[in-house]
């Protein structure tokens, strides 16, 4: 461990060989937590690389149980979260828009690291299950085109950073890599960003962990969700080619409204968020949904342009499907729960 903080303390860059030997020495419990402090600290300073970036997520993903569950042309919406907007879950209630519209998606989550209310929490609200098994997923991503994976229960072996994580209290590499790091072998993502520097990087990590089409968003206000505040930044990979653009409300026929206007609270606010949203009712949190979800559909190749993709989101909610998604999710999980007491 010496040597590869002098590396990054020096500014200079792990080969993928050492941050993958490093991972593995971390996961396997041969590191203290003041060491593994020190390296994600060492590592936000000196700045991530793509392969650094790859080469940790490829460990992450070996040594969860999870590995290997494999749905035809899966993806998924997680963002890396950190940028202390305190909006609404956006992304887990476009998760059921995107489902709803038929393209399965495999939710990664975690509960509140840097946010007032994680994916985890507002699911949790909502009666959905964080205990899934590797067979419940890959049956709910089959018949409901939606499952959720919790990341402590899929990445066991990533208790020895919970703790360093929760007591730092800041952004790590991990609000980087977390929504990398689904065990659940993606054909397509949508990735938001924080931090709008990050962008083509990421962009890049995607291509070496052989995603086949990606978009990587950092919305107005540097969000890690697209905005509908004004410009948001993106960068789409498709057939391993990098382009960069930018995206209006507007070019979409959705409306300018201030970040502000888009604020959550607790899990028990958040989720009648998501239930409002589902059932349709109109304003600020259902036009971010919609312009979230198009992108989502968009990144998965659902639909030639984002304005067309918005409108599949449109009538994923107006045809109950969004909806009806998180139902059956909510229902197979009371389900689970009433097989175990019986």
């Amino acid at each position: 461990m010496k040597q590869y903080l002098e590396k990054l303390i020096n500014q200079e860059n792990l080969t993928t060989e050492e941050i993958q030997g490093l991972m593995t020495s971390c996961i396997n419990g041969g590191v203290s937590e003041s060491e593994i402090a020190s390296f994600l600290t060492a590592l936000r300073v000196k700045g991530e690389t793509p392969e650094e970036i790859a080469g940790m997520v490829e460990v992450i993903r070996s040594h969860s149980t999870f590995n290997g569950t494999r749905i035809t042309n899966v993806m998924d919406n997680c963002g890396t979260g950190g940028d202390q907007s305190n909006s609404f879950n956006i992304s887990t209630t476009a998760a059921f828009v995107i489902a709803g519209a038929g393209i399965p998606v495999a939710k990664h989550g975690n509960r509140s690291i840097s946010s007032k209310t994680g994916s985890a929490d507002v699911l949790e609200h909502l009666g959905v299950s964080l205990s899934f098994a590797k067979e419940h997923v890959e049956e709910m991503l089959t018949e409901n085109n939606i499952a959720f994976l919790f990341a402590p229960h899929v990445h066991a072996g990533l208790k020895p950073f919970s703790k360093v994580r929760k007591d730092l209290g800041l952004p790590t590499v991990f609000n980087l890599i977390g929504p990398l790091t689904n065990p659940v072998q993606l054909d397509t993502q949508l990735l938001g960003v924080y931090r709008r520097d990050m962008l083509p990087m990421l962009a890049e990590a995607l291509k070496k962990l052989g995603r086949r089409r990606a978009l990587v968003v950092n919305g107005a206000g540097y969000m890690d969700e697209a905005s509908l505040a004004g410009e948001n930044h993106l960068v789409l990979l498709e057939e391993g080619n990098v382009t960069s653009f930018t995206l209006h409300p507007e070019e979409v026929g959705l409306p300018v409204v201030p970040n502000e206007k888009i604020q959550g609270g607790s899990a028990a606010d958040n989720a009648e968020i998501t239930q409002q949203v589902l059932r349709g009712i109109p304003g600020p949190y259902l036009d971010t949904v919609l312009l979230n979800a198009g992108l989502g559909l968009y990144a998965n190749g659902a639909a030639g342009t984002i304005r067309e993709s918005v409108e599949l989101a449109r009538e994923s909610i107006q045809s109950g499907a969004a909806l009806e998604r998180l139902e059956n999710l909510v229902s197979y999980s009371r389900k689970l729960i009433g097989e175990v007491v019986s």
